[in-house]
């Protein structure tokens, strides 16, 4: 059926030949699926040598087409790699989920684009989800795509899916924003599966951490200055990853050396202050994993008049 129909649609298309797809096997290091394998047969996709005949291509197949030799694994070290950002993103646990909920994939071969957006054929499917389906990995999210089509041929025909995330009702949340405009308690957010909490800036008194206190899967905590009630909460949070507090809180912690050993990585939230002691305070949580300090230059002079 694929080929048909693009053969129907690229009239006197070039096909890549069985050596240019196992050399484009070998540098990606997996097979390819049979309907991508199809796909190159019919057009290799050369914007090089012929860019109107590529783009013709990409029209019958519905998106901006990649070449053969520009095929490639979504590399999760590269997509949104900050810990500020990855760190607040929720992994996909869903035992039947379509699209596993991975940063990237070696299985995940990107064939082309809508002008931002990757659109891969899956070759690591989630529980379920199917071998050679389509998804589209966003470029504004850290985790994670979206199950677009079940197969490179209905996504050709125009057969599409419309699931975007996990957005199944009878689950929780694994991420909660508690604060202005989002829950209004860490109640409300606390259960076993939860993985990452926020707690915006808002004008109620300061909260406890003690509703998730011990849960299993809590793995990041950003709070802003001024929101906790008991900083020193924070210790009994004991599987933290990431931990973003404003300095005052860090303070409190590093005083008490209640400072959870298990980060990965910390943040300090600056709001309307002087950043030199932030970074000293910055350079003492460092000294706690032995890392090297913020270099620090002194600048003297004369600047002229003021303008």
């Amino acid at each position: 059926m694929l080929e048909r129909t693009l053969r129907e649609r690229l009239p006197g298309a070039v096909g890549a030949a069985e050596e240019e797809i196992a050399a484009a096997e070998a540098r990606l290091g997996v097979t390819l699926s049979d309907e991508l394998k199809v796909l190159y047969r019919v057009t290799r996709v050369d914007y090089d040598d012929d860019f109107e005949e590529a783009d013709r291509a990409g029209a019958a197949v519905g998106c901006e087409l990649s070449g053969l030799d520009h095929l490639y694994a979504v590399d999760g070290a590269v997509r949104h790699p900050s810990w500020d950002l990855s760190a607040t993103r929720a992994v996909n646990r869903a035992p039947d989920a379509a699209v596993q909920g991975l940063a990237g994939s070696s299985g995940w071969i990107v064939f082309g684009s809508n002008g931002g957006d990757e659109f891969a054929v899956d070759m690591t499917p989630g529980p379920g989800g199917y071998l050679g389906q389509v998804i589209l990995v966003d470029h504004e999210q850290s985790l994670g795509a979206d199950l677009v089509a079940d197969s490179l041929t209905d996504f050709v025909l125009g057969r599409l899916r419309d699931e975007r995330g996990d957005r199944r009702g009878d689950q929780l949340p694994a991420a909660a924003r508690v604060g202005a405009g989002h829950l209004e308690s860490i109640q409300a957010a606390a259960h076993a599966a939860l993985e990452v909490l926020s707690i915006e800036a808002w004008n109620g008194a300061p909260l406890s951490l003690a509703p998730v206190a011990g849960l299993p899967c809590l793995r990041t905590l950003t709070a802003w200055p001024g929101t906790l009630a008991d900083p020193l909460e924070v210790a009994g949070l004991t599987g933290l990853e990431f931990l973003e507090l404003g300095a005052q809180e860090w303070r409190i912690l590093l005083d008490a050396g209640a400072v959870p050993r298990t980060l990965k990585a910390a943040a300090i939230k600056v709001r309307d202050q002087d950043h030199l002691p932030v970074v000293a305070l910055a350079n003492e949580i460092l000294a706690l994993w032995d890392r090297p300090s913020i270099i620090q230059t002194h600048l003297e002079g004369d600047l002229g008049p003021a303008a």
